[in-house]
């Protein structure tokens, strides 16, 4: 209403369809209601017990709570994919993520999990929330933004650029051999880049290091992104308060991490799609930032409880 606040109206005959259009919620009889109200109601009582309304709401704010966490989820990793580029230009240094992986992102590893929080279950708090201000309270908003953008994706593209730098500088290229490397890097006619040791590098062994790189900031992305998609299991609850029993979800962390190692380790794969098998402990860089991100959010949502309505609220929950 123009008061702002949400206003009902339940009704089954012909004479009541004006209300009921007019009424931020109208609510009609499934078994009594006329058809006429029923076309002009928002909602209907199949059994015609407004007991039901409560199941309806609930069920309701679930829907809406799980499309929320998997947008959250889905938009966090494009940070670590446009990042590689943006230093690629800027930096001038050698590209280190591929479009092929972003592409084994976004249509393999993070399917899986991003669909598996629609079967989250609902938190406990769900009920005991105030309604949501449709003006104000939308499914994506700054805050949604703050957090996957500006705050868990840095995170996550730090994690990947920590890696391209370990094996960069595993095989002789110190963080300062690369600023404005692009370059001769990318020179076909250049046989003989010098690293920071004064090894030379051919062209064919510099796309092997490169494809290198690209392979393990993609094994560095799925790593953070098991403790995205464990992040967004809740908006406000502890994961402890919340449990691992969506095994949808815990079958996608499976899943995901077996796919990257599939791509990576496969045979053939190298030639094809220009993805190549990483040492063992090229996968293990990027599991402090994976812990950073669960420990992070970890601690946003406990002000949440500890301080409801302050700063970390008004900032940071979406």
């Amino acid at each position: 209403s123009s008061s702002g606040i949400n206003a009902e109206y339940g009704g089954d005959g012909v004479n009541d369809s004006p209300a009921l259009k007019k009424a931020d919620i109208g609510i009609a009889m499934g078994i009594a209601g006329s058809d006429v109200s029923k076309e002009a109601a928002d909602m209907i009582l199949l059994d015609d017990n407004f007991a039901s309304i409560v199941t309806g709401v609930e069920e309701g704010r679930l829907i809406f709570d799980n499309l929320k966490k998997s947008i959250a989820y889905t938009l966090t990793s494009n940070i670590p994919e446009i990042s590689p580029f943006l230093f690629f230009i800027v930096l001038s240094i050698p590209l280190p993520l591929g479009t092929v992986t972003i592409l084994f992102i976004d249509l393999g590893t993070d399917l899986w999990p991003a669909i598996s929080l629609a079967y989250e279950k609902a938190e406990s708090d769900i009920m005991k929330r105030m309604p949501r201000d449709p003006l104000k309270d939308r499914l994506v908003n700054e805050r949604l933004i703050s957090v996957s953008y500006g705050q868990i994706g840095m995170i996550q593209a730090s994690a990947g650029f920590f890696v391209y730098f370990v094996i960069m500088a595993e095989n002789g290229f110190r963080p300062s051999r690369l600023l404005g490397l692009r370059k001769d890097w990318d020179n076909i006619d250049n046989e003989s880049v010098v690293d920071s040791y004064g090894q030379e590098w051919s062209y064919a062994d510099r796309k092997i290091l490169e494809y290198t790189c690209h392979s393990a900031f993609f094994v560095s992305i799925v790593i953070v992104q098991w403790a995205d998609v464990i992040i967004c299991k809740t908006r406000k609850l502890s994961v402890f308060q919340q449990g691992m029993t969506n095994w949808v979800l815990n079958t996608g962390i499976l899943f995901e991490t077996a796919l990257a190692a599939f791509m990576c380790y496969t045979p053939g794969l190298d030639k094809a799609l220009r993805v190549y098998p990483l040492r063992f402990w090229w996968w293990l860089p990027a599991l402090p930032f994976s812990l950073t991100i669960w420990l992070y959010d970890e601690g946003r949502r406990y002000l949440l409880r500890k301080y409801p309505g302050g700063w970390v609220e008004k900032e940071t929950y979406y």
